[in-house]
């Protein structure tokens, strides 16, 4: 079934080749999908477009629908080109002509559009739940070792001294500008494109408002060109959002690689969530650290991939754009499981306290010695260079002691501030608006 199939029948390979994967990728959008034409429905109910009668009929039945896509049971069937072209066939099954009505001022143009937007904008709200979890689990990993030394590294040679509370808490603060650029993508997808039809609006008298509160979106795409070069755009946007996580995780699933390593021995990671080798029967490898640095490093490329597809193309609809749904959509699941695996690894991970035993550590305390030196009035540059030449000749000592205050150190870690800053970025999204609205909808 096509919705726009006249009286000839196309080329079994043209057809193979423009739908490609697209029905799979469909499956995704199954609940927006419904969504949308409840809403739409609605609106042509109040233009007179439906009956009261045909608006109650098709309404019950979308929600059925729904529900069935809820529950994972919704399926595109072996010649249905598409979700739109199923649910239309599902309610005509059911409900005879009445199902053909539902398209009237609409195009599959606009009709992905807001599935698009609507599968995003939920695939947001839970990456947001997720990611605030993980922070939580870095903070109170934060707090639990913030007395615990350990180096801090420039150019991968011993720098200064750091401690666990600062390591997880860099993180911690990190993932939270990483909300702050989410939440940025958020407000650009919780834009209204229904109504805008191929891209050029439609005679009927739409109320496109109506489908914008119904649906909980903080506006529409006024502009129905804009709406659609909108297309590609949006899924670039959010994709750096979601670049953006996956660099922070994957520079930690790095970090925790090295210090996992006999060579760091800065942490260790229990037996259940590490892999062995076939021939060496003492390896324990941190898999799960380098398939995140993996994923999270290929999930970063989905911003560049979309520009491809996309940069040279000029205003209105080209098939083109198809091919970004099979890049974007499963970047939400992968980034998902890396943020739920990270979360389980890191509150699982033993620390070791006796790090700084090692006499090799002993020269990251210079600068401790240089300060301390200041502080009874020697020149700073004459102190550096006193400490400078007390390690080349081997005479430098150190007490293994810090005493750092300023904000931000290790004896002031400002977790407390880093969370009211992600409990205010969160509170900035108003996902409430969006559920509100939804529950409306679907009745419950």
């Amino acid at each position: 079934m096509k919705l726009w199939q006249k009286n000839i029948d196309v080329d079994p390979s043209v057809e193979q080749f423009t739908i490609g994967n697209d029905r799979e990728m469909d499956l995704y959008l199954a609940q927006a999908d419904v969504l949308g034409s409840m809403a739409h429905i609605t609106m042509l109910e109040s233009i007179r477009l439906l009956s009261a009668a045909e608006w109650k009929e098709l309404l019950a039945e979308l929600r059925n629908i729904y529900h069935l896509a809820e529950s994972g049971q919704f399926v595109i069937e072996e010649g249905v080109e598409d979700v739109h072209s199923q649910v239309e066939l599902m309610l005509t099954r059911k409900l005879g002509d009445k199902g053909k009505k539902i398209h009237s001022g609409r195009s599959r143009n606009d009709q992905v559009l807001v599935d698009l937007k609507l599968f995003t904008r939920k695939a947001i709200q839970t990456l947001t739940d997720e990611i605030s979890e993980l922070i939580d689990i870095l903070i109170a990993q934060s707090n639990r070792y913030k007395d615990i030394l350990m180096p801090g590294y420039t150019h991968l040679q011993i720098a200064m001294p750091s401690s666990f509370g600062l390591w997880f808490g860099a993180y911690a603060e990190g993932l939270t500008d990483d909300l702050q650029l989410l939440q940025a993508a958020y407000k650009i997808c919780n834009r209204n494109p229904l109504g805008s039809a191929a891209g050029y609006g439609s005679s009927f008298p739409l109320n496109r408002q109506m489908t914008t509160d119904l649906l909980g979106f903080d506006s529409m795409n006024y502009n129905a060109v804009y709406a659609q070069m909108g297309r590609g755009k949006m899924e670039r946007t959010v994709s750096v959002a979601l670049a953006a996580v996956a660099a922070t995780l994957s520079k930690l699933a790095f970090d925790a690689c090295l210090f996992s390593s006999q060579n760091f021995g800065f942490i260790r990671l229990p037996a259940e969530f590490t892999t062995g080798s076939s021939i060496m029967p003492h390896k324990k490898n941190p898999d799960v650290f380098e398939l995140t640095r993996a994923k999270c490093n290929r999930i970063q490329s989905i911003p560049q991939q979309i520009t491809l597809i996309t940069n040279n193309l000029p205003s209105g609809y080209f098939r083109d754009l198809q091919m970004t749904k099979e890049i974007f959509l499963p970047a939400f699941g992968e980034l998902s499981d890396c943020i739920s695996m990270t979360g389980r690894m890191l509150q699982a991970v033993e620390i070791n306290p006796h790090i700084l035993e090692d006499d090799k550590y002993t020269p990251m305390f210079s600068v401790e010695k240089v300060n301390n030196l200041v502080l009874q009035g020697l020149p700073f540059r004459d102190a550096y260079k006193q400490v400078g030449l007390e390690i080349e000749a081997g005479t430098f000592t150190a007490t293994k002691q810090v005493h750092h205050i300023h904000e931000g150190s290790i004896g002031n870690l400002c977790n407390d501030r880093i969370k009211a800053m992600k409990t205010a970025i969160i509170a900035g999204f108003h996902f409430e608006r969006m559920d509100k609205a939804i529950e409306k909808l679907i009745g419950e």
